[in-house]
């Protein structure tokens, strides 16, 4: 299976820039991690590209719908404001799965960060667990094509606790706070969305891990 994995501005710098938040790690450390989520029976081949074009990230998300492709991406800054992005990646709905990743945990960083346009039409969200993240993003997709079932759909809930079982992996001592349908509010506490169509997030040491899974 191959998978897009798709990186915005000033990510081409991972490795010196703001190694405290970002590591050390490079651009060109990806690809093997991504591709450790495969099996001898259902290798995955990472195709990582990064640009700091918003024009050409949307080129990439419309090559991923067109060949129904799923995509791993962080949008890097775009998060917080391209809806010309967030519009591409909605096409994919449906079509092929869509993994937004962060590097670092936005929710734990400055308030602009907070926001992302792109969450609403992503199948899920992993932040907060360095490179690691693109790695549990291609073993949740590798999950859902193997189910059959690509695109955003009844898999993802289902996949769920086995996205948490890997986290824990990392998450030494376990996860405290939020469960399906539950997220963050405003005012920094954390309890239960009552709000339909809104995502589940769970709340783990150093992250957040969205579910997929919408509140009814």
């Amino acid at each position: 299976m191959r998978i897009l994995v798709l990186n915005g501005p000033n990510l081409g710098r991972l490795g010196t820039r703001e190694p405290d938040v970002y590591g050390t790690a490079t651009l060109a450390d990806i690809a093997p991690l991504v591709a450790s989520a495969g099996t001898a029976d259902a290798p995955i081949e990472a195709d990582v590209r990064q640009t700091d074009d918003e024009a050409e990230l949307v080129g990439w998300i419309h090559e991923a719908v067109d060949a129904r492709t799923p995509v791993i991406l962080n949008p890097a800054a775009f998060t917080h404001y391209s809806y010309a992005l967030r519009d591409a990646c909605a096409q994919l709905q449906g079509v092929a799965p869509l993994v937004e990743v962060h590097i670092s945990n936005p929710h734990a960083r400055e308030v602009f960060r907070h926001t992302s346009v792109v969450s609403a039409v992503a199948t899920g969200v992993i932040a907060g667990f360095g490179l690691d993240g693109y790695r549990l993003a291609a073993s949740a997709i590798a999950a859902s094509e193997s189910a059959g079932q690509g695109g955003r759909g009844s898999i993802w809930p289902s996949i769920h606790p086995r996205l948490v079982e890997l986290i824990e992996q990392i998450a030494v001592g376990g996860r405290r706070g939020l469960g399906v349908g539950e997220q963050r509010q405003d005012d920094g506490k954390h309890g239960r969305s009552d709000i339909p169509g809104t995502m589940g997030f769970h709340r783990l040491r150093g992250g957040w891990l969205g579910t997929g899974a919408m509140v009814r």
